[in-house]
């Protein structure tokens, strides 16, 4: 088995949240603090390799963890950010989860490296109905693929999965791993309703 000190993880903070009026959403406070805090405390309790993917506001996304920035000019998907990820990352598997879910699972590293088998290129979340293409697991040899992929103007990421060997990972008993805040309303009712977390 994959050994979760084997594997570094990237939190995706570079999107546009075009949702959250603009506003950098990893840096938008829940229930008292920052949306990445949450998910830092979360994922530290799991693994001491964490690099944050942000293409703004570098120098507070600094104060948390190492900061990477995608190369790919403009590109507004999870995919540069993965890229980044993948380009500056020492280990050969490298997890993605995203800077907007609070509740990430608290074993999400460890359900990740149980799932690698000889043939995985990449890992991907499946919350029973959907999968989570932000909740992920990238082998480094990806890499080639995915940069030809993004040269060709390729952005629907499911493209991708069918050109290497993608596996599930089955988080069906932890929907709540997946609430993300898009927009303020949602993060207003989730604060109230989630006193009990």
């Amino acid at each position: 088995m994959l050994h979760p000190t084997q594997t570094s993880w990237v939190i995706l903070a570079g999107g546009q949240a075009s949702r959250m009026g603009g506003n950098d959403k990893g840096l938008i406070e829940f229930n008292g603090k920052p949306l990445i805090e949450h998910v830092i405390e979360r994922l530290s309790a799991q693994t001491n390799n964490i690099t944050i993917n942000a293409n703004r506001n570098q120098e507070r996304y600094q104060q948390y963890a190492p900061v990477i920035s995608d190369s790919y000019p403009d590109y507004p998907g999870p995919l540069g950010g993965i890229h980044a990820g993948l380009k500056n990352s020492n280990s050969d598997w490298v997890g993605f989860v995203p800077c907007d879910s609070p509740f990430i699972d608290a074993a999400v590293v460890e359900r990740f490296c149980q799932s690698v088998t000889e043939q995985s290129d990449i890992l991907v979340a499946h919350d029973g109905d959907f999968h989570q293409p932000v909740f992920t697991m990238f082998h480094k040899r990806v890499l080639p693929k995915l940069e030809a992929f993004l040269e060709r103007g390729d952005r629907k990421i499911i493209l991708l999965y069918k050109e290497c060997h993608t596996d599930y990972v089955d988080f069906s008993d932890s929907p709540e791993c997946f609430v993300n805040l898009n927009t303020p309303e949602e993060l207003a009712k989730l604060a109230t309703s989630n006193d009990h977390h």
